[in-house]
């Protein structure tokens, strides 16, 4: 069975640091590609950043760029999102969510999600 297991969230300050985690079974996660989404209260889920099961070149959505890092584990079976400089703004359910190569090439068209863990940044 495929699972996706997002951890790492929690409540901190403006300006403070996450780290995110999405640990992955039930399949080879060398062969997959990784995103990471999140979705605010009232606001439709949007890809913040994903990365990619050959070349690994990272994309983040402007908002977040220079900002957050992601990175994967091939090893461990495990992707990372590193926030730094978070803003409220950042507050939302963060998920992970992989696909292979082939399934699709759309922003918000992965196959497999994970359930989601809880960032809030107070000011």
């Amino acid at each position: 069975e495929v699972q996706l297991q997002a951890s790492g969230g929690g409540l901190v300050q403006a300006g403070g640091s996450l780290r995110l985690s999405c640990a992955a079974s039930g399949f080879t996660f060398d062969d997959y590609d990784i995103g990471w989404f999140r979705q605010a209260p009232g606001k439709e889920r949007e890809r913040v950043s994903c990365i990619s099961s050959s070349d690994a070149i990272p994309y983040y959505r402007d908002s977040v760029k220079d900002r957050f890092t992601i990175s994967r584990d091939n090893a461990k079976n495990t992707a990372y999102l590193r926030m730094n400089s978070l803003k409220p703004e950042d507050t939302a359910v963060y998920y992970c969510a992989t696909r292979d190569r082939w399934y699709s090439r759309n922003e918000n068209d992965y196959a497999y999600w994970g359930q989601g863990t809880q960032v809030t940044v107070s000011s």
